[in-house]
């Protein structure tokens, strides 16, 4: 089981349910029928990076503790929206500061389990 959380550029929504709509347009646009070659953004890819300066990407983890559920997590980006899952067993701690360094990289945190947006 995995823990999902997608973030992506762009104006913060007003309240959860406009960054339900702004998701799931980003994710039909960039993820879900499209062909995949879209680079991810200057910013994405800052944040990824910052993630992985944090947690091992899992196709380098040869102790097995990377929280994420498949990699390269790069892969995961495409243009301004990252899409990725956690580990269940680690998604407490990992999603807060997921959403916390989203945050600090000014982008949006979509939690899509519990419909809202993070922090």
């Amino acid at each position: 089981m995995t823990y999902d959380l997608a973030v992506w550029e762009g104006p913060r929504p007003a309240n959860d349910a406009d960054a339900a709509a702004a998701f799931s347009k980003l994710y039909d646009e960039y993820i879900g029928d499209a062909n995949g070659d879209t680079p991810p953004t200057v910013r994405l890819r800052s944040y990824v990076e910052a993630l992985l300066a944090r947690w091992v990407d899992m196709t380098e983890d040869d102790d097995d503790i990377s929280p994420w559920s498949d990699g390269p997590l790069i892969n995961n980006a495409q243009g301004p929206i990252i899409y990725f899952a956690m580990r269940w067993s680690m998604c407490e701690e990992v999603s807060a500061q997921a959403a916390q360094i989203a945050a600090d990289h000014g982008l949006n945190c979509f939690d899509p389990q519990l419909d809202r947006l993070r922090p």
